[in-house]
C-alpha cells in the first residue's frame, strides 16, 4: 500500500528495505517504553482549572518561599495573608495555587487557595476566581469588565438574596467565579458570586454553631419580612422573630403590620430564645430587650381606676383602648353604653379619646377589661340589667323598668358574675310570687288577665 504522504517522484523501496525500517521503529518504541519517565516532583492537583501544590516553607520574609522538591521553589507574597491571620513559619506545610512559572528566576509564582487571581485573558478558565469591576446594569443583571473584556452576571447570581436595586454595585469591584467562557471573537464571559457567598456563609455557620447560645444578645440584619414575622441574618444563619416576639405592642398578622416595626436591611439587636440545630431553626426576640410597659404601668393601672385612653382598634365585640404606652385594654360592646348598641362604630370611633374604668386585670394573660359606661351617670330612664322585671299583681302595663319595678342597684361587676341560668331562676321565682299574690287578691281577667300579671311580666 502506497503512503499518501510519499512524494510522487520518490524512489520505490523494496520489500526487504521496508521490513528493516519497520523493525527499527519497533525497537525505538520498545526502548522508549522501557526508559523511565521523569517523575513530577511534589504533590500536585488540578482543581477548578488551577494547579494546587503543597510544599515546605523554607524562608519567611517580605515573601514566603516554598520548596516542592529539589530545585523547585515557589514564592508567595506576604500580602496574601490578611491582618490578624496566622503567618506561616519555616518548616510548615503550605498548600498554594500555582499561577505561572518565571523561567528567569526559576520560580513558581503562587497564590494562597481562594485568593483572587489577576485576570489575564490568556489564562482565564472556567471555575477561576477573578476580580471584576461593575460597569453598568441591564434588565437581566450586571455588566462587568474582566481582563479588558465585557462580562455578564445574571441577577440571580449577584447575591444569595434578591437585590431590588442592582445599581448600588456600579463601580464596585466584586470577587467572582467564571461560569462560562467563550474565547472566540470578542469573547463571552458569564460570572457568578452566589456560590462564593454561599461557601462563606456555610463556613460562618459552622463557627456560629459552637458560639451561639440561648439567652445571648446578638446583632443581625433583617433579611426578609413575612406575614408571621421577620427573618434575621445573624452572619451565616437565619433566625426568625415571630410577630409575638417583635414588640410589646399589638401586631396583627400580615407583612404590612410587621413592616411597621422593622424593615429589610435594618440592623437590629435580638435575643436568642431557642436553638434547634437539627431542624436549623433559631427563634429570636426583640421585645425581650425592651422595657415591659405592662409591668411599668401596673402602679397606675389598678382595678377600679378611671383613666383616659385612645381607641386603637375596633372589632365586632368591642374596642381596644390604649391606656398607657404599649398597654391596651378591651371595652366589651356591652360596656360601651347603657343603651343597647348594634355596632361599636355607632358609639365610638378609632382614634377617639375616651374615659374608661378598669374592671379587671389578668397579669398572667396580660388582659385588661375596661368600661366606658361606668364612668358616666346612669340615665334616669335607664334601668340596670333585668331592672323592673314587672310590677306587683294587678299593675297596669308595668313592664321592664316601669314604675314600681324592683330596681337593681348592685354594682355591674357583681351582676356580670351571675350566670344566665341563675338569672333565669331568679326571674322565675319572682314570677311565681306575683302569680301567688294575684290569686290571693282575687285578681281576675278584668285588670291583668287570667293570671293577674302585668304586661311587663311577659318574657318575649
Amino acid at each position: 500500500m502506497t503512503d499518501p504522504n510519499t512524494p510522487a517522484n520518490a524512489p520505490a523501496l523494496d520489500a526487504e528495505t521496508l521490513a528493516e525500517i519497520e523493525a527499527a521503529m519497533d525497537d525505538l518504541s520498545e526502548a522508549g517504553a522501557a526508559a523511565p519517565k521523569k517523575a513530577i516532583r511534589g504533590p500536585r492537583e488540578v482543581r477548578g482549572g488551577r494547579e494546587h501544590r503543597t510544599g515546605t516553607v523554607v524562608s519567611v520574609g517580605s515573601d514566603v518561599f516554598v520548596e516542592f522538591g529539589p530545585k523547585e521553589l515557589g514564592v508567595v507574597e506576604m500580602t496574601q495573608w490578611k491582618e490578624g491571620q496566622d503567618k506561616p513559619k519555616v518548616g510548615d506545610q503550605l498548600e498554594v495555587v500555582v499561577q505561572r512559572f518565571n523561567p528567569t528566576e526559576s520560580l513558581f509564582i503562587c497564590l494562597l487557595p481562594g485568593a483572587v487571581q489577576k485576570a489575564d485573558w490568556e489564562m482565564l478558565e472556567i471555575g477561576q476566581l477573578v476580580e471584576a469591576r461593575v460597569t453598568a446594569v441591564n434588565k437581566g443583571g450586571l455588566e462587568l469588565e474582566v481582563a479588558n473584556h465585557r462580562a455578564f452576571m445574571p441577577a440571580s447570581q449577584v447575591d444569595i438574596n434578591r437585590i431590588p436595586d442592582l445599581s448600588v454595585f456600579i463601580g464596585e469591584k466584586l470577587t467572582c467565579q467564571i461560569q462560562k467562557l467563550d474565547k472566540r471573537g470578542g469573547g463571552n464571559i458569564v460570572l457568578s458570586r452566589r456560590d462564593i457567598l454561599q461557601a462563606e456563609r456555610a463556613k460562618a455557620a459552622e463557627t456560629l454553631k459552637s458560639a451561639l447560645k440561648e439567652g445571648d444578645t446578638i446583632e443581625g440584619t433583617v433579611r426578609k419580612i413575612m406575614d408571621f414575622g421577620a427573618f434575621v441574618d445573624l452572619g451565616g444563619v437565619d433566625g426568625l422573630i415571630h410577630l409575638n416576639d417583635l414588640t410589646h405592642d399589638r401586631v396583627n398578622h400580615g407583612a404590612k403590620s410587621v413592616a411597621k416595626f422593622v424593615s429589610e436591611g435594618q440592623k437590629v439587636s435580638v435575643q436568642i430564645l431557642k436553638i434547634d440545630w437539627d431542624n436549623n431553626r433559631i427563634s429570636l426576640g426583640m421585645k425581650q430587650l425592651q422595657a415591659d410597659p405592662f409591668a411599668a404601668a401596673r402602679e397606675e393601672i389598678v382595678e377600679g381606676a378611671t383613666l383616659t385612653g385612645k381607641i386603637t382598634n375596633i372589632t365586632e365585640f368591642g374596642a381596644f383602648v390604649e391606656i398607657a404606652p404599649g398597654v391596651e385594654g378591651l371595652v366589651h360592646i356591652s360596656e360601651i353604653d347603657f343603651k343597647r348598641i348594634n355596632k361599636v362604630e355607632d358609639a365610638v370611633q378609632k382614634g377617639e379619646f375616651v374615659q374608661v374604668k378598669v374592671l379587671k386585670i389578668d397579669p398572667d394573660s396580660r388582659k385588661i377589661s375596661l368600661s366606658i359606661k361606668q364612668t358616666k351617670e346612669r340615665p334616669a330612664d335607664q334601668a340596670g340589667p333585668r331592672d323592673g322585671a314587672g310590677g306587683g299583681g294587678g299593675g297596669k302595663g308595668r313592664g321592664r323598668g316601669g314604675k314600681g319595678g324592683d330596681r337593681d342597684d348592685r354594682d355591674p361587676a357583681e351582676i356580670l358574675k351571675e350566670t344566665p341560668q341563675l338569672r333565669r331562676m331568679r326571674e322565675q321565682a319572682k314570677l311565681r310570687e306575683k302569680q301567688d299574690a294575684a290569686r290571693k287578691s282575687g285578681g281576675g281577667l278584668g285588670q291583668t288577665g287570667s293570671l293577674g300579671l302585668g304586661l311587663g311580666d311577659l318574657k318575649l
